[in-house]
């Protein structure tokens, strides 16, 4: 159904976010914030369709605009009809392409930060070493909104884990600059059986073969490996439960922190200042030796490379037992 073909009277927000799953969940503070400011506005989000069920499980959207692009740019349409949006809410990026995208839609206010290329919207100004869930927040505070950046926990999924209490191994992530060399992960993997865990591994639709290698590695059986995408509800209910997520700096380790499991985090090239979990939560911890470098780099990045799996052990060792 088209976002405009709701009853007359309707007041309607749209957020744009057409991004990927960590995104979407770093941004959840922010979307909540928007669902108290205007209770009596449908939210409707636009976001690629797949995150349709994780986005109403926030509690903060009504209704998703299917929208994306490749990699993180800007889609060139949103399939919107209708009268225009009461107010639009840029959680995109900091422009000029994302505001234009909402401008053209002739909404009564747009929310977004400032950019010389758009010197109509005076809104606040964009920090490049910012952390992702602050910027947003900060962002609709300027407008009077308040959002609170610790607000990410989701519910329960009603659906069942396909390996309750496992470790959870993904090495996959967005560009090669982010991934962990497959066969630290398998040495990690091995490490962990000994010790008598249940150990799994997951990867996305397109990584069916980094998860294949993995899992040949570190000897897994076919009932441990979750290659080829999860269907994303399954997929959230193993992570909800599983013992704990071991992962690169990609969406899975923001859904263990959006679940409260213990979670250990691989960071580079990109900080975990800026897309790390909660400093101060003792559930998730953040391995990072810098410096900073390029994310979408071709190889895995020389930070990166600097973590090793005796460390990643020890970090594992020190994570405490997931909530009941």
């Amino acid at each position: 159904m088209g976002a405009g073909t709701r009853a007359v009277g309707v007041r309607r927000l749209l957020v744009l976010r057409a991004l990927g799953l960590g995104d979407l969940l770093a941004g959840v503070p922010a979307l909540r914030g928007l669902r108290r400011g205007f209770p009596g506005h449908e939210i409707v989000l636009a976001a690629p369709a797949g995150l349709g069920p994780l986005a109403a499980a926030t509690g903060a959207v009504d209704r998703l605009l299917p929208a994306s692009a490749p990699g993180r740019a800007v889609p060139s349409a949103l399939d919107w009809t209708g009268p225009p949006p009461e107010v639009a809410v840029d959680l995109h990026g900091n422009g000029p392409p994302s505001h234009r995208l909402l401008a053209d839609l002739g909404p009564g206010r747009l929310f977004a930060f400032a950019h010389p290329e758009t010197p109509g919207i005076e809104g606040p100004p964009w920090y490049p070493d910012e952390h992702e869930r602050d910027r947003w927040c900060r962002l609709l505070r300027w407008y009077g909104v308040c959002a609170d950046p610790t607000d990410l926990r989701l519910p329960p999924p009603t659906a069942h884990s396909p390996a309750p209490g496992a470790v959870v191994l993904h090495p996959g992530a967005g560009s090669p600059a982010r991934r962990w060399p497959v066969r630290r992960f398998a040495a990690v993997a091995e490490a962990l059986r000994a010790r008598g865990h249940r150990v799994v591994v997951t990867g996305g639709a397109d990584e069916g073969d980094l998860v294949a290698t993995l899992a040949k590695r570190a000897r897994l059986a076919d009932t441990d490996v979750f290659g080829g995408g999860l269907p994303l509800a399954r997929f959230s209910a193993l992570v909800a439960r599983a013992r704990a997520v071991v992962s690169g700096d990609t969406g899975i380790a923001h859904l263990a922190v959006a679940h409260a499991t213990p979670s250990l985090t691989l960071c580079g090239p990109v900080p975990p200042s800026r897309w790390g979990p909660p400093r101060d939560d003792p559930r998730h911890r953040a391995l990072w030796h810098g410096p900073e470098g390029d994310p979408h780099g071709r190889s895995p990045d020389p930070a990166l490379l600097r973590i090793g799996t005796e460390e990643v052990l020890d970090a594992f060792d020190a994570l405490p037992e997931p909530p009941d």
